[in-house]
């Protein structure tokens, strides 16, 4: 894991599926590395209405993210993207997801929790949140962070001899 150093910061009328795009090119494009390495680089954000909802910065964040979710569904876009020899395979994942209702006791004590905090939208699939999901139309893992099928697909593309 090398850390790109890439503020994360949406431009003014930036397209969520353009953004996400964006910061995984630019997050693959500034991590040094080899001609023999390959970089895999990726962003998520979560789009609900007109919200775009990244990751909650305090309690009252990750709260005020749940209750926007609650009863609703959302869309997760992560973009990733694969840098191998300079050359860059860039794509956008979407998955819609479909949240039960939250009481206020739920969402509180789930916001509590402090697992909200690093992820975008204010919750984890694949966590606590799992009994708040309804279901999904898309992938599973892209709104777990990282879109499976897609990333092996841009690594045979790109060449990649998988080991058995």
């Amino acid at each position: 894991i090398r850390v790109s150093g890439i503020e994360e910061v949406r431009g003014p009328n930036e397209a969520p599926a353009d953004y996400v795009a964006r910061l995984a090119r630019e997050k693959a494009s500034a991590v040094q590395a080899s001609d023999e390495e390959y970089v895999l680089a990726a962003d998520t954000t979560v789009i609900v209405g007109s919200h775009v909802l990244e990751k909650p910065h305090s309690f009252e964040d990750a709260a005020a993210m749940l209750r926007l979710l609650s009863g609703r569904s959302h869309t997760v876009l992560t973009g990733v993207c694969l840098r191998h020899h300079e050359r860059l395979q860039c794509g956008v994942e979407s998955t819609i997801v479909h949240m039960a209702e939250m009481s206020e006791d739920e969402i509180t004590r789930y916001a509590s929790s402090g697992e909200p905090m690093d992820k975008a939208g204010g919750y984890a699939i694949q966590g606590l949140a799992s009994k708040y999901i309804q279901g999904i139309e898309g992938c599973y893992y892209n709104v777990v962070g990282l879109p499976i099928r897609r990333v092996y697909e841009m690594l045979r593309q790109a060449g990649y001899r998988f080991q058995r």
